[in-house]
């Protein structure tokens, strides 16, 4: 059976998706699995070993030069390996008019979530195959219930494995670190930069090496204050996958509600989620296994208190 999934953005909605894509392989004998994916967020599904092609895309590069010729070049050579072989399922985990349309590029019938379920309740006019899941789960349960409905075997009862197999890091720290991300892609999303300090003073005595990660040039600017203050250091620019090498052996991580920090915990690493912006709820860290050592705290309009994050990281120390 070949089953492409259609999971696209952002990073942290993709390492949500992959615990479905494990339940597959170990549900349906033989499944094949191809992934269509923003390029950005490429290397997640393709450190699966268990997903054999990633299609990466470009929406959000082409939608801003819709109106130039290399665009609509890319755009068919994507449609053209989408048709390039028959699926025997097309299964959209993100429940989007966007990922409905792409989806509906390749040639397989087209599954998804029903109206009352998918976040864009338009979305579900474009599938051939519907299925209810709740909207008040977490979305990496509303993944491995869709898959289920829809490959046709029961929910498993095992906590959400990953399967990530991060490759060799190209930049290491010397001796034992920790990782902080104090970055995210909107302002509402930090924390305070003096509470940083201090989560990395603590580290620090823990006789861990404070690792403190950036994305642009204001980022980095931002990480070198933070590092400064706690004795930590500051790597060089690294692409998805060297960061998740890098998560991969770090001792714990505390970050923001961002991608990185979801694959911290998706890596199997102790970590800790700080939410300004957002209810935990739905999206909150979650790590690989039922021993996993990780937590949220905060949410939508509740800035968590440098007290009680330092408390919260204090009981995954002694963990």
């Amino acid at each position: 059976m070949k089953v492409l999934i259609v999971k696209t953005s952002s990073m942290g909605d993709v390492v949500h998706a992959l615990p479905a894509a494990s339940d597959m392989l170990r549900q349906v004998p033989g499944v094949q699995i191809d992934w269509l994916v923003e390029a950005p967020f490429a290397a997640i599904p393709q450190m699966h070993p268990g997903i054999r092609r990633v299609l990466p895309m470009a929406w959000r590069k082409w939608r801003k030069n819709l109106f130039e010729a290399k665009t609509w070049r890319a755009i068919s050579a994507l449609r053209g390996e989408l048709k390039r072989e028959p699926y025997d399922l097309v299964l959209d985990l993100q429940g989007l008019i966007k990922s409905a349309l792409w989806a509906r590029q390749a040639h397989g019938p087209l599954a998804g979530y029903d109206a009352k379920s998918a976040r864009e309740p338009q979305a579900a006019w474009f599938y051939a195959r519907k299925a209810m899941v709740s909207k008040d789960l977490h979305a990496i349960d509303r993944c491995r219930q869709l898959a289920a409905a829809h490959l046709g075997y029961a929910l498993p009862a095992t906590a959400p494995e990953f399967g990530l197999e991060p490759p060799a890091p190209t930049w290491q720290p010397r001796g034992p670190y920790a990782i902080i991300i104090p970055n995210a892609s909107r302002a509402e999303k930090l924390w305070p930069e003096r509470r940083w300090a201090a989560v990395g003073q603590r580290l620090k005595m823990k006789g861990w090496l404070p690792v403190v990660l950036w994305g642009s040039e204001a980022e980095q600017t931002l990480a070198e204050r933070i590092a400064a203050s706690c004795e930590g250091d500051v790597p060089p620019f690294l692409k998805v996958a060297d960061v998740a090498a890098l998560l991969a052996g770090a001792q714990h991580v505390v970050g923001l509600d961002t991608g990185f920090t979801h694959l911290g915990a998706a890596l199997g690493r102790p970590t800790l989620g700080i939410y300004c912006d957002h209810e935990p709820g739905l999206a909150g860290i979650t790590g690989s296994g039922r021993d996993a050592i990780v937590a949220s705290i905060g949410g939508k309009g509740e800035v968590p208190t440098q007290q009680d994050v330092m408390a919260l990281l204090e009981d995954q120390l002694a963990a």
